[in-house]
């Protein structure tokens, strides 16, 4: 007999007699039944779009089990897509062990990263044979990475732990889509991408993460070769990133990096390759003409770091058009010469492809701008950038990923905002009877979680008094709380201050984010017991400390994002366009799901104990205050230093 869910998660299941402390979970077996509904039901010849389901299922629900065992027990291909690497390597390194070991033995599960995660074998034969190799600190790393590829059956940069995230000589040994050789290669037999691929299609799950998942789906958009194989289900977890994340890989992006990569790789090839001395001429002062020319156009961009809307800026800079068009012909000349080149060798395919790509992503963002779209300009530490994204991915989200698809399952712990699933409908353009459940957390928020918001009085964020009141409460609360704190913030400038502010003054071990790697910080604070920890952006989410060193957590503000950011900017007016309010339609919704991820790191564990603390009385003294308690957690609310440190003194 097939076996079922019942025999998994009963009191005296699967489940009960592998996992000690297993206890029954009415809202576990609620999800894996509706995910298993959706998955593996029967697809009615009708159907025009997927089957699918949104599901909220809080911390401590195990959620990850309620849809990776029924993926497991259907009889197609599923994609498991998350955001977070960490929620990666727990579902590969614990869940589906767990699942092939006691529940379906004969399970394929591969997890399908991004090509630059990988050893490419042709560029390690390249580099590791030359002179350039000693350039490298010492050679201790080239012998370490040479007896690794004479073992490994991956590639994967994941298997060398003692590689720094940012080492040049892995920039040296991996490769992206555009500079790949493909089919030309001469080690394309035993690539490991390849072989990554001869897995992923005889395997029944795929372990992916949103960026690849969508990098796919914009590839197949176009008719290009595909990452990933086919599949018929798809699983979101995280599924609170997929908006952000959608956008930018359904726009487009045209670099001033990706210009002067192009010309370095093709002066390197035409150095090597070109023979014939004129040829090889013509080809690098055609090449260096283009870097020439995108020198100045990086000139035309504002000199300060930051995002700047590009139909401002093609009004208020005079010599636009003309370097953008000048721009463009260099492009076209290249181009030509590749074609040239690509004549007479196949090696050459590549540098033309990425030519014409060049051009193409050029003209998307910079001729006949289209209303649906928002155009921006950026510069960060190293490159300039133009670049082009939809203001509503529902469209495209419909168009090439509902309707190719049998089902699919979105999930998270924050999909709600205000009790509603509105923004997150409206956002991702899901039917209106999508089925939908919120499955609270089991843990005793009531019993073991105070939530602290300051008392009547308290200056609100844009009150010139509030950074000194804020200071010294917080300061209040860890002397309180004996440290032990994540501190989160809605700006680097404000966690500096603070940073400033508690250094001469707190006793504990103090850590910010950005001293030190962020899960070389994490450790850390774990091991430091006493530790405070000043984070901000990724720190939001994805931290997991159980136990006594996360005891309290601290945020600044309600984490309203930049209204100016040009993408904002764009979904704001057009939400105004449509007659809509896009503060409480848009900006509202987001700041309660950011708010709830923060709040979210303090229980981990149904044994945890701590103080949530929000240090904006906007709360209770404006009226958009009551949607945001309306979505925290149930922790009785104090307003008082006083009653948090009475807290802090009892006994769990």
């Amino acid at each position: 007999m097939p076996i079922t869910l019942n025999d998994i998660f009963d009191n005296s299941g699967i489940l009960a007699n592998s996992l000690p402390g297993y206890e029954r979970r009415a809202s576990q077996i609620s999800m894996a039944c509706a995910v298993l509904n959706t998955i593996d039901a029967d697809e009615p010849d009708f159907q025009t779009t997927a089957q699918m389901l949104v599901a909220e299922a809080e911390t401590g629900i195990g959620k990850t089990l309620a849809y990776l065992v029924p993926a497991a027990l259907c009889d197609h291909k599923v994609v498991v897509s998350t955001a977070t690497l960490n929620l990666q390597e727990q579902i590969l390194k614990k869940d589906i062990p767990f699942i092939r070991k006691h529940i379906k033995p004969d399970i394929k599960a591969v997890c399908v990263k991004g090509r630059q995660n990988y050893a490419c074998l042709y560029r390690c034969q390249q580099v590791l044979s030359s002179p350039q190799a000693l350039l490298f600190e010492t050679g201790q790393e080239i012998e370490q990475i040479h007896a690794w590829l004479g073992k490994t059956q991956t590639g994967d940069r994941a298997e060398l732990p003692w590689l720094p995230d940012d080492s040049p000589l892995w920039n040296q040994l991996s490769t992206s889509t555009d500079k790949c050789l493909g089919t030309n290669c001469p080690e394309n037999a035993s690539c490991f991408i390849t072989q990554l691929r001869k897995r992923a299609a005889s395997a029944q799950l795929l372990i992916v993460n949103h960026h690849l998942f969508f990098s796919d789906l914009a590839i197949r958009r176009f008719g290009h070769a595909e990452v990933l194989p086919r599949y018929q289900s798809v699983i979101f977890d995280e599924a609170h990133h997929l908006d952000n994340v959608a956008t930018n890989f359904f726009g487009t992006t045209f670099s001033h990096y990706q210009l002067i990569d192009l010309v370095k790789d093709i002066e390197a090839l035409a150095h090597e390759h070109l023979k014939n001395k004129n040829q090889r001429l013509i080809t690098t002062q055609t090449a260096r003409a283009l870097a020439a020319q995108a020198a100045e156009f990086s000139l035309i961009i504002p000199r300060i770091k930051g995002r700047y809307p590009l139909p401002e800026l093609i009004e208020t800079t005079a010599e636009w058009h003309q370097e953008i068009e000048s721009l463009a012909q260099a492009i076209t000349s290249l181009c030509a010469q590749m074609e040239t080149l690509a004549m007479g060798s196949e090696l050459w395919d590549t540098p033309r492809r990425r030519c014409q790509e060049l051009q193409e992503s050029l003209t998307r963002t910079t001729s006949d701008l289209d209303h649906d779209y928002v155009y921006w300009a950026e510069r960060r530490d190293k490159t300039v950038s133009l670049s082009a994204a939809p203001i509503d991915v529902a469209p495209a989200l419909q168009k090439y990923l509902y309707s190719q698809v049998e089902s699919i399952v979105f999930t998270s712990a924050t999909l709600t905002a205000g009790g509603s699933f509105s923004y997150m409908f409206n956002r991702l353009g899901l039917p209106g009877d999508t089925k939908t459940m919120v499955l609270p957390t089991p843990f005793d928020y009531a019993r073991r979680t105070r939530l602290y918001i300051p008392e009547t009085g308290f200056p609100e964020p844009n009150n010139p008094a509030y950074t000194a009141a804020f200071h010294q409460h917080t300061s209040d609360i860890l002397a309180a709380s004996q440290g032990r704190a994540l501190l989160l913030f809605t700006s680097f400038n404000a966690m500096r201050q603070m940073h400033d502010y508690l250094s001469p003054r707190l006793t504990h071990p103090l850590l910010m984010q950005g001293d030190a790697p962020k899960a070389s910080l994490l450790d850390t604070f774990q091991e430091q017991t006493d530790s405070v920890l000043l984070a901000v952006a990724s720190f939001w989410e994805g931290v997991n400390v159980p136990g006594e060193s996360l005891s309290c957590v601290i945020i600044d503000k309600l984490p309203f994002e930049v209204p100016s950011d040009p993408v904002i900017m764009a979904r704001i007016n057009r939400i105004k366009e449509e007659d809509g309010n896009p503060f409480y339609d848009f900006q509202i919704p987001r700041a309660i799901l950011a708010l709830r991820q923060g709040l979210g790191r303090l229980m981990r564990s149904a044994t945890d104990r701590g103080l949530l603390a929000i240090m904006d009385i906007r709360l209770y003294s404006k009226g958009y205050g009551r949607l945001f308690l309306k979505s925290l957690p149930q922790s009785p609310v104090i307003r008082t230093v006083g009653e948090a440190a009475h807290f802090f003194s009892e006994k769990a």
